[in-house]
């Protein structure tokens, strides 16, 4: 079973407006706490083979480290994660440019993306468990995209120490929309995460330029250090002699999932901590 969850004051943005924060917990020793500036995730606490909790995800203790340049830990990235590049795409036959913030290029959303904003929060408890949803309204031109986007990103856990993150956006124009969930997770609680074991179900990638950027190539993982087709730990390779770990300076590729069913979900990855024995699937 899951608990309700809880709403407390996190901060305040430099305008005055409360950020708050929400937790969710379980019966069985996991808790999810996230908050309403970025619909971040700050914290995931879960239990390990043993049922010693830690926090495995990487986040600041407080609002500031949010505020202040970071590599959008715990947020929801959009409207477009990943990069476009040089900022411009077509669409209906108009050409859009958009806000340059890596590089040459445009990069998860902009100057200030879904990760910058403040959301909209309302909590919930259904039969999956607890749930906490972040609404947001983009603008139209807004970061130089076209339409207004109401989204909205759902974060429920669940009494099986499940965390379900859905996703929602409707518009009033054609617009692109690659919504994500930023966190980076570290399921040993403390130390690197070189010796988990990741399991890709992929067969190929898409390779990229000096910038990141596909190059429209997709390239089979077969006697490349991208091969994680069998568990493999995911610091074997990192520092392999490839031309393409070394301009993404070690994992930063899209991969192309091996997909057997046309319309059902399918699992993608799946990584294991040998020592605590915490998998993510």
């Amino acid at each position: 079973m899951s608990k309700a969850v809880t709403e407390t004051r996190y901060g305040a943005l430099p305008d005055g407006r409360e950020v708050k924060l929400f937790t969710l917990t379980n019966e069985i020793g996991m808790e999810v706490r996230a908050i309403s500036f970025g619909a971040i995730i700050v914290s995931l606490l879960a239990p390990d083979a043993t049922g010693h909790v830690s926090d495995v995800v990487l986040g600041f203790d407080y609002l500031d480290g949010y505020l202040s340049e970071n590599p959008y830990f715990g947020a929801v990235v959009g409207r477009y994660g990943n990069r476009i590049s040089r900022g411009r795409f077509a669409l209906d036959g108009k050409t859009y440019s958009l806000a340059l913030n890596d590089g040459a290029n445009h990069l998860h959303g902009g100057l200030k993306g879904f990760d910058r904003v403040l959301w909209d929060a309302k909590s919930d408890r259904t039969e999956a468990g607890t749930s906490i949803t972040f609404s947001y309204v983009s603008r139209d031109g807004e970061e130089g995209y076209p339409g207004t986007l109401q989204v909205r990103v759902t974060y429920t856990l669940t009494g099986a120490n499940e965390l379900i993150v859905d996703y929602h956006a409707t518009t009033d124009r054609a617009t692109p929309v690659n919504l994500t969930q930023h966190s980076y997770f570290n399921l040993a609680g403390n130390g690197d995460v070189l010796d988990h074991r990741l399991q890709l179900f992929a067969d190929n990638f898409t390779v990229v330029d000096t910038e990141l950027i596909p190059t429209g190539e997709i390239r089979t993982v077969a006697g490349t250090p991208l091969d994680f087709r069998m568990p493999t730990a995911i610091g074997g390779r990192i520092d392999a002699d490839s031309e393409q770990v070394r301009r993404a300076g070690g994992y930063d590729h899209n991969f192309v999932l091996s997909r057997t069913t046309d319309h059902d979900l399918e699992v993608a990855a799946q990584v294991r901590e040998p020592r605590t024995g915490r998998t993510l699937e």
